[in-house]
């Protein structure tokens, strides 16, 4: 069985710090949002489907480096403040199978992510929505991971956080383990993971070894 983890909110506790950042880099262009809207809005996504909703939503075009004005701000507050999932090394390490990491983030946001959480180690091989036409819920990330690592979407497992994360892997048809520790998740999330299609959802990592069988 092959271990399929998502980065932001399963891995890393990233959401918060990400979704305030494009909170404020977008009231900065006159765009308001708070931070439940962004997380409601677009966690688990790409940033690149990020940019297309907001310019329909507001019917115009954001700045050419509006990508690259997100990632400063929210690379310096990873150096600064991101924190593991708690227990997550341990629960990695407990578990046997093979594993990888499937994000929609760019490469350099999720080397960094392990990077300062001591989790790089832990990941040979990560895959990045940037290499996939489609981001999740599309199931191509997961689908190209899978390929990659040379097993059968029936014998993968992922890990996801988001509703998007999660109706991405059951269209790649995979069997996928729901995820509501992150700081972003609030009380009905188990709920809207399940809804998503998430067969068992776990609120701490300590539980993910026997959620596993």
């Amino acid at each position: 069985m092959l271990l399929i983890f998502d980065c932001d909110g399963v891995l890393v506790d990233s959401e918060p710090l990400a979704c305030q950042v494009d909170v404020d880099v977008l009231g900065d262009l006159g765009l308001h949002y708070t931070a439940d809207e962004i997380a409601r809005q677009f966690v688990g996504k790409s940033m690149k489907d990020m940019i297309a909703r907001i310019e329909v939503d507001h019917g115009r075009a954001l700045p050419s480096d509006f990508a690259e004005r997100i990632n400063r701000a929210l690379f310096a507050r990873f150096e600064t403040d991101l924190k593991p999932i708690a227990g997550v090394r341990e629960a990695i390490l407990s578990l046997p199978h093979p594993r990888c990491v499937a994000s929609s983030s760019v490469p350099e946001r999720i080397a960094l992510s392990l990077r300062v959480t001591g989790l790089a180690d832990l990941f040979g091989n990560i895959f990045s929505a940037t290499q996939v036409a489609r981001g999740k819920p599309a199931p191509d990330l997961f689908l190209f991971a899978s390929e990659r690592m040379g097993a059968h979407p029936d014998d993968c497992l992922v890990i996801e956080d988001s509703p998007a994360g999660v109706q991405a892997a059951v269209a790649a048809g995979m069997r996928v383990i729901g995820f509501t520790g992150g700081g972003h998740c609030g009380p009905g999330h188990a709920g809207t993971l399940r809804q998503a299609g998430a067969s068992v959802v776990i609120e701490r990592m300590a539980e993910l070894s026997e959620a596993t069988h």
